[in-house]
């Protein structure tokens, strides 16, 4: 470990696990990891099957001595190795239901965690997980990606300035349409754990509605108070949510409301979000991630372009540019501005500092914490004809 003020001179070493075969997020994780060139992607536990990991770990460039069979396994073998020698974080690609067990033996044994969403399927464990990262001071970030876009961190700095003026209400939609390529006896080629509520815990909701209500939090800062929820399965071939709607009441008395579907035919991944405030509103879309729409009353519209050379750019949203404006920047860039801030956190506490995860700019345990109870107040809602449950 580096000394106090002393810096850390090296890549991070990272370790994957889950994202082979024919995962989409472990590729994404690998990638934008490594997109600053601030890791290195050096072992891996990439299936639970341990041949399949044996013959993935080739095509993300990991060595056959540190391909392991199994995330236990790896954490044991790499705990062993030395300082110098060993990875500073584990990257969690892993179906839901396993994410706890993994986190958990990360953080015992001195490891940094980057752990997709849902932090976990039940709310006990996501609380054992912040304790655990209470107590060891290590840095805990969630791939709530979407926080990372330059755009949604300027319209955040715009609403924590005041320059929207009180918030009164904020919307978030998430939509997609691939449910509906489901087939009868067709076995998908990836996320067939998705179908089973023991290890997804829930079904759109969990998958993309957390998304949508994570980036709601995110941009406004608004508290939740209560909600109610109702959440239908409309796909013959899915028993788990796949279409429903939240309605939360803030502390400051500003309404939400998240939207979220995976059976809106021709939708691909379109995630919107629009907030109102006394002096005016905006809006983004992930699918048009380098404009940000600004409006109010009696004045044109504005629209705010991704660029770090314009002055109406703000400190978040220039720090979260990597290139000029006018070249887009979007998804693995975003999901990079995630691992950038926690990067950056690491090497605080390899320098000795205290990271407090509460005041991070990226996801942290506790918005992970946070949105494991969204899943599980809005499942008790619509379970109860969507009445007010508090949060």
């Amino acid at each position: 470990m580096a000394g106090i003020n002393e810096p850390l001179n090296r890549k991070l070493r990272m370790a994957l696990i889950g994202g082979g075969g024919n995962a989409f997020i472990g590729r994404v994780h690998a990638i934008a990891a490594q997109l600053d060139n601030r890791a290195e992607l050096v072992a891996g536990a990439l299936s639970s099957d341990p041949q399949r990991a044996q013959q993935a770990a080739p095509e993300f460039g990991i060595a056959p001595a540190r391909a392991y069979s199994s995330a236990a396994k790896l954490i044991t073998a790499e705990s062993q190795l030395p300082e110098d020698e060993r990875v500073d974080f584990v990257s969690i690609a892993t179906p839901n239901h396993t994410h706890f067990e993994i986190a958990r033996q990360a953080l015992d044994a001195g490891f940094h965690v980057v752990c997709d969403k849902p932090m976990t399927i039940s709310l006990d464990d996501a609380e054992e997980l912040v304790k655990r990262v209470e107590e060891t001071g290590r840095v805990f970030a969630v791939t709530h990606n979407y926080t990372g876009y330059p755009m949604i961190r300027q319209a955040r700095e715009m609403i924590a300035a005041g320059e929207l003026g009180r918030i009164i209400a904020a919307r978030a939609t998430y939509v997609q349409g691939w449910l509906w390529s489901l087939l009868p006896d067709v076995v998908p080629k990836r996320g067939v754990w998705k179908a089973d509520p023991n290890k997804a815990g829930s079904g759109s909701l969990g998958d993309i509605g957390t998304h949508a209500y994570n980036l709601l939090r995110y941009a406004t800062g608004l508290t939740p108070v209560d909600l109610s929820c109702l959440m239908q399965s409309y796909h013959p071939l899915r028993e788990l949510d796949d279409y429903g709607h939240a309605a939360i009441r803030f502390e400051n008395g500003a309404s939400g409301l998240v939207t979220f579907s995976q059976v809106t035919h021709g939708r691909l991944n379109d995630l919107r979000i629009e907030i109102d405030g006394t002096k005016g509103s905006i809006s983004w879309a992930q699918e048009q991630p380098n404009e940000l729409f600004v409006r109010s009353l009696g004045q044109p519209l504005r629209v705010y372009e991704r660029n770090p050379m314009a002055p109406y750019t703000n400190e978040l949203g220039r720090a979260a540019s990597r290139i000029p404006g006018g070249h887009p920047e979007a998804f693995f860039e975003a999901f990079a501005n995630i691992y950038r801030a926690a990067f950056d956190d690491m090497i605080s506490v390899a320098n000795g500092a205290t990271v407090n995860s509460r005041e991070t700019i990226y996801p942290s345990v506790h918005d992970g914490r946070e949105g494991v109870l969204f899943v599980q107040q809005c499942q008790a809602s619509s379970a109860n004809d969507a009445a007010w449950v508090q949060f």
